[in-house]
């Protein structure tokens, strides 16, 4: 056994480090500025299209995409180590194209679909968003309600779709339906390529999040898509659509291991600078317990989402590695965000230094793609032996 990414691998993460120090990072002011006055956290579009041409110009669009429509191909293992770079700031940034659900297309997409929208995914920088989650089925994607009813060469959907990010900005969207009531997740349900402006695929309102960021709600009244952008097979939607989760669950935990590390490197900074009561912070014991037990909790973090990784990457099974890595990663990072922010008093508190912003990120993600609880109540199941 060894502990080390291999050596190209490395040099990627470098590289993504570098990156992020060079072009996000410098952009922290602006997008705090932006959130102190209530406009949101976000980058400009000339901010992001500079960044993209950046990011384009160095080789890093697609680094987990298949070569043959020109991504790098990258292992999981590889990816850890980019998500983490990136989970080091708060200027909201991503890679293009998005990881998540560059897997699904790639598990999924027939020879015209992988021409129409999984090479401009990789190499055009088309953005999309992913329908699964319903009002009233958060957190159970098998309780979903959407109905897909096939009508000739074509598919009527109707239903509602919720916490959807980039629905406004998305030029296609993987919406999840069901097909068949009677199988429902065994069997029933599908997935779709739903184009931007398709009739019947309205956005019904914005909804504000924490953070500076915000989800959309969407409604489905017989929106009607071709049978040619079915996504894989009728009815086996829902496998895919757990490589989906399971990416982005990965890249969750590799964010927070990031915004830890960051955190962690804040701590250090300022303990010995700042003194209370005669004696600088890195001499009392609770400061001391902080940074050790953010230390300690990043690394066990850090190696088992690598393990992870790994064990994806060689086709193990890693259903309760997956919920493990979530739940632990997201709750280890908001427990050391929130020592950072009370280590630094008063001005942890502001809105000037990154923490709070990224603290919040990290909020969300306890919840996204699956609560804590959830993840916690999944790996003991799978241990005990117990049915869904």
């Amino acid at each position: 056994m060894h502990f080390q990414l291999d050596e190209d691998h490395r040099m990627i993460q470098d590289l993504v480090r570098k990156f992020v120090d060079e072009n996000l990072k410098p952009l922290e002011p602006k997008v705090l500025e932006r959130d102190a006055a209530g406009e949101g956290a976000y980058l400009t579009e000339d901010e992001k299209a500079a960044i993209d041409a950046r990011s384009q110009e160095l080789g890093l669009w697609g680094l987990d995409a298949p070569e043959d429509v020109g991504g790098s191909d990258l292992p999981f293992v590889a990816m850890i180590g980019v998500n983490i770079e990136i989970g080091k700031t708060c200027t909201p940034y991503y890679i293009p194209p998005d990881s998540p659900n560059l897997r699904m297309l790639m598990a999924t997409v027939n020879d015209d679909q992988r021409e129409r929208y999984l090479a401009p995914y990789v190499q055009g920088g088309t953005i999309s968003a992913i329908g699964i989650s319903e009002p009233g089925a958060g957190a159970d994607p098998a309780a979903m309600t959407t109905r897909a009813i096939r009508d000739g060469d074509d598919w009527v959907i109707n239903g509602r779709k919720i916490w959807i990010s980039r629905a406004p900005q998305a030029d296609f969207t993987i919406l999840m339906a069901v097909t068949d009531k009677e199988k429902g997740a065994r069997g029933g349900m599908s997935a779709f390529l739903v184009d931007k402006g398709t009739p019947g695929f309205n956005i019904t309102r914005k909804i504000p999040m924490i953070g500076g960021q915000a989800t959309y709600e969407i409604a489905l009244e017989d929106c009607r898509v071709p049978h040619a952008n079915l996504l894989g097979e009728e009815g086996k939607g829902f496998a895919p659509m757990q490589v989906r989760l399971s990416t982005r669950r990965m890249q969750m935990a590799s964010w927070c291991i990031g915004a830890a590390m960051r955190a962690l490197d804040m701590m250090l900074d300022y303990a010995p600078q700042r003194s209370t009561f005669g004696a600088p912070l890195s001499e009392r014991q609770t400061v001391q317990n902080w940074i050790a037990d953010a230390y300690t909790r990043i690394r066990a973090a850090t190696l088992m989402t690598y393990e992870t990784a790994w064990k994806l990457d060689n086709n193990m099974d890693v259903r309760t590695d997956i919920s493990m890595i979530k739940a632990y990663a997201t709750e280890m990072a908001y427990d050391i965000l929130d020592n950072a922010m009370q280590l630094y008093g008063a001005m942890g508190m502001t809105k000037e230094l990154p923490l709070h912003l990224m603290q919040s990120h990290i909020r969300t993600q306890r919840i996204y793609d699956g609560p804590t609880e959830i993840h916690n109540w999944v790996v003991a199941r799978n241990l005990l032996g117990l049915k869904r």
